[in-house]
């Protein structure tokens, strides 16, 4: 049965919904909804205008309507007075092709199997300007898991991990990382549609909360130069009710068949799929990073997999599942997992060899392998080979294909309207 959120409301003291759908940019949109209203948004949605948000609609567009999902209910746990609503989006009566979550959910069902997934998004907490990290006091060259640093922000980053566990995610640990001022946060892996409702969440929680401390957390892939860049890398397995088909003691790593199928969808389309796990102009700053304070980037530039070997864009750390190391802070939840399970799938029903494994430290002798395909070097390299793939149509459908590299376009015509210091410094007088 269904959750009635009018029940739901009475029982639990919500006084308002916030009834809230991720756009093709990862922007997240709502209605606040009083409970009294609660009953007719849940059968008919909370209406919108489309073309007021990042997705390919125009003013005289139909209206949008955004009908909330019951199961994802959440009550903010800094202000429980209010729940909060992940939905789906529909128009004219049927539902929204382009709209992420429903890609999602579209790609879920073809599977016929459940991908799971454990996600780990970095953020720094910066100043409100965004200038600065937030802590003047946090300079070690080396401050990756600094414990002084770690706790002279423990009061915003204990209060997002005991929310995480009023919510019931089993959060396991909490660190400082590899940047100035950057943290990770960790909590139990799940079903794909449920990581992401989470991790959607998860990023306006840890900005409500940090606002409330004065500080401002932010998922940018590359905020400062000279630090270590913002991943959200992903642990992924495929699963048949109990049995974890990507695990298999006879298989290389303990890995199946099946699973390396899957990571040979991802060999096969991760240029392809890029411009979704990686989807601003300064993701490319990340992969594309020089050496950094700390001494490695931490980010992929070519794609080859590996065993338990953090240079590489694929790592797999022990038997039954591997890590997707290239997506970014910037990455919108819902196409990160749907990017992962759609070149997953194209694998399996390929059957694509994911090659030699790679044991070598890409960081310092990966000039040595000659063979493996490059990550593109900048959002319109990886634009172009979203929208001329064959595989991402056939993965993801022509209207989603036309509607997000349309708009990605825009947005990279705009940045390169943009004159920069850099411009100005080196060819004023040229």
């Amino acid at each position: 049965m269904a959750i009635d959120l009018q029940e739901a409301a009475r029982d639990r003291g919500i006084k308002y919904f916030l009834i809230s759908y991720t756009d093709l940019f990862g922007a997240q949109r709502a209605k606040l909804v009083p409970a009294a209203a609660i009953g007719g948004m849940q059968k008919a949605g909370a209406g919108f205008a489309g073309f007021a948000t990042w997705l390919d609609m125009s003013p005289s567009d139909s209206d949008l309507f955004a009908k909330p999902d019951p199961e994802s209910l959440i009550q903010l746990p800094w202000k429980p007075e209010v729940g909060w609503l992940a939905s789906d989006l529909w128009m004219d009566g049927k539902e929204v092709e382009q709209a992420p979550r429903n890609l999602l959910k579209r790609l879920i069902a073809r599977s016929g199997h459940e991908m799971k997934s454990g996600i780990e998004p970095e953020m720094f907490l910066v100043n409100a300007d965004g200038t600065q990290i937030s802590d003047p006091s946090d300079t070690a060259e080396k401050p990756c898991y600094d414990q002084q640093a770690l706790m002279r922000r423990y009061d915003v980053i204990t209060e997002i991990c005991d929310a995480m566990v009023q919510l019931g995610w089993k959060p396991y640990q909490n660190d400082h990382e590899d940047a100035n001022g950057q943290f990770e946060m960790n909590w139990n892996y799940g079903p794909a549609l449920q990581t992401a409702d989470q991790h959607a969440f998860y990023k306006f929680m840890a900005r409500s909360i940090a606002e409330k401390h004065g500080l401002r957390a932010t998922f940018m892939p590359k905020p400062f130069v000279n630090l270590t860049g913002s991943g959200c890398h992903a642990h992924v397995s495929l699963w048949d009710g109990k049995k974890n088909l990507f695990e298999d003691p006879a298989g290389e790593l303990g890995v199946s068949e099946l699973g390396y199928h899957f990571i040979g969808g991802l060999m096969h389309n991760t240029d392809a799929i890029c411009a979704l796990t990686n989807p601003t102009v300064n993701s490319y700053k990340r992969i594309n990073a020089p050496r950094t304070a700390s001494g490695a980037t931490w980010a992929p530039n070519s794609i080859t997999y590996t065993g338990n070997n953090r240079t590489h864009m694929i790592r797999i750390p022990d038997a039954g599942r591997f890590e997707f190391r290239l997506g970014d802070g910037a990455a919108n939840p819902y196409l990160l997992q749907a990017a992962i399970l759609a070149a997953g799938l194209d694998g399996i029903e390929n059957k694509r060899d994911p090659g030699k494994r790679l044991d070598i430290n890409m960081y310092t002798d990966g000039h040595t392998v000659t063979d493996c395909k490059k990550l593109p070097l900048n959002l319109l390299d990886a634009i172009r080979t979203f929208e001329s793939s064959p595989a991402t149509k056939a993965m993801f459908g022509e209207e989603f294909v036309g509607a997000y590299a349309k708009l990605k376009t825009v947005e990279w015509n705009n940045y390169a309207r943009h004159l920069t210091q850099w411009e100005r410094d080196n060819t004023l007088d040229c």
